[in-house]
């Protein structure tokens, strides 16, 4: 049988899992990584993976998995860090040097046969059967071929960069720091014995207001912005002791969310952040490149046909991806306007956040801590749940909706005129603001009879706290019966302030 020749263009995590997987299970495919960066040098710190891709790569090649554990660093809950503050323990995620991961996966692709050349190549001069691009946010692949992977690219218009700091904190934290300018807010983990990543965002008005678009500014390509990690290293002076964050061509950055009509264009599919991205907030893009590549793998394994395999992958891996994108993107949305909820007590914010994306209900969330439940129920009703009360979802229900449903509207209640809403957070959500403000009623009502599927049930929740929040009003909600479990998680994160039944 004749060699197929298989060209990765890009030799970060999910290029070089490839690379091992394509390696380890298809014998007929010669495979040859380029990368332009030469051995060792990457950017960034640390990275996260979930319990459930740890298990996809204990499955799809243990001895690679092994080693990434052994080298990983294991998490040992999440402190928020809002007054008081809530730590809830446990967690068996990872995070791990990008470095590191990067040289078990090299070291391991060599031993699968692929061969790794440090250069910078272009698809359409490479002479391959199967040309895999998984060459990152910036693809200069899909931008070249953006029409015929109907290639579209968001940008925030919040800020972030990526830092790190020389000693390891206790556990994932999440930290938000009030400036004259406004509000900083940390994602820190930790990826070894003496490193944490810490990763830090901010709006643009607030990013303008401190002047750190002119040190962004000259700040030299490839280089660290030095004046902006100075600037943190003070705004975090708390949690620092003294030390100044670490660099690694660290600049301000606005996210890109990526999203391609089509992964495949004759020999060439697209992989990883080439082809999709979803926010960081939920630790996804190494997750969802390595997964990338165990599924492209999977489709080539067995086929002699290139094209039948790349249409399997991406019919089987897209859905996936895209429920994925679905869920970061309402977790991006809720860090986009988290410094707004800083007043609200610590264990509603817990809730809110751990509620965010609608991928974990209330129910499974009090399951394992019950307690910050119970505290947030005391916050909202003034009563303080037992611990088996609050693990338990009927009579969790039962105490939060007591006083909190009603069946009909009072007579100082304004319907909010308005349709299902993408942009709850955008020009779309202003504008149900501004028709609201002119109710001036004591409380807004959203009716929507038809709203039934949970995704438009979880907007208009999104909607009522953006009401909430803008006018300080007292907002309610119409919720089908099916939407019960919401409802409580809605009342508990303070997005909503009544219910209707219906």
């Amino acid at each position: 049988m004749s060699e197929r020749r298989v060209a990765v263009i890009g030799g970060g995590p999910g290029g070089l899992y490839a690379a091992v997987l394509i390696g380890l299970t298809c014998p007929d495919h010669e495979v040859t990584v380029y990368e332009h960066n030469a051995d060792g040098q990457t950017f960034g710190f640390g990275v996260g993976l979930t319990a459930s891709t740890l298990s996809s790569l204990d499955a799809a090649d243990p001895v690679s998995a092994a080693a990434i554990r052994r080298a990983g660093h294991l998490g040992r809950g999440l402190d928020m860090r809002v007054g008081a503050g809530v730590v809830l323990d446990g967690g068996d995620n990872i995070a791990i040097g990008r470095a590191s991961l990067l040289e078990i996966l090299r070291q391991r692709a060599l031993e699968a046969g692929a061969r790794i050349e440090n250069a910078h190549v272009e698809a359409s001069e490479l002479d391959a059967d199967l040309v895999i691009a998984a060459d990152g946010v910036r693809s200069a692949t899909r931008e070249k071929l953006a029409a015929e992977f109907a290639a579209r690219v968001d940008l925030d218009d919040a800020l972030y960069l990526w830092a790190g700091v020389d000693f390891a904190l206790d556990r994932a934290t999440f930290l938000p720091a009030r400036t004259p300018h406004g509000v900083f807010v940390v994602h820190a983990y930790p990826y070894g014995p003496n490193r944490s990543t810490f990763l830090v965002e901010t709006d643009d008005a607030t990013w303008r207001r401190a002047g750190l678009q002119t040190t962004d500014a000259r700040t030299p390509g490839g280089s660290s912005d030095e004046e902006s990690l100075d600037h943190l290293s003070e705004v975090f002076a708390h949690i620092l002791g003294g030390r100044r964050l670490l660099g690694n061509r660290t600049r301000w950055q606005r996210f890109a969310t990526i999203s391609c009509g089509r992964w495949r264009h004759n020999n060439v599919v697209l992989l990883g952040d080439a082809a999709h991205t979803a926010h960081y907030s939920i630790g996804s893009g190494t997750k969802l490149a390595m997964e990338d590549a165990i599924a492209l793998a999977a489709a080539l394994r067995g086929e002699t046909d290139d094209a039948t395999a790349l249409a399997r992958y991406e019919s089987e891996r897209r859905p996936r991806v895209e429920r994925f994108q679905r869920i970061a993107e309402h977790s991006h949305l809720w860090w986009k306007v988290f410094p707004r909820r800083l007043d609200l007590a610590p264990a509603t914010i817990m809730s809110s956040f751990m509620t965010r994306a609608g991928n974990i209900t209330v129910d499974g969330f009090a399951t394992l801590h019950p307690d910050v439940v119970a505290d947030a129920t005391e916050a909202l009703t003034g009563s303080r749940p037992t611990t088996a009360q609050a693990g338990e979802p009927d009579a969790l229900a039962d105490l939060v909706l007591e006083d909190h449903t009603v069946t009909e509207l009072s007579s100082d209640t304004a319907i909010v005129p308005t349709e299902p809403i993408a942009d709850v957070w955008g020009a779309d959500g202003a504008a149900v603001v501004e028709r609201a403000r002119g109710l001036q009623a004591r409380v807004l009502w959203l009716e929507d009879r038809d709203a039934t599927a949970r995704a438009d049930v979880l907007s208009r929740f999104a909607l009522a706290e953006r009401l909430r929040l803008d006018l300080g009003a007292t907002v309610g909600v119409d919720v089908p019966r099916s939407a019960r479990a919401d409802a409580v998680g809605a009342l508990l994160a303070g997005r909503v302030d009544l219910v209707r039944f219906r």
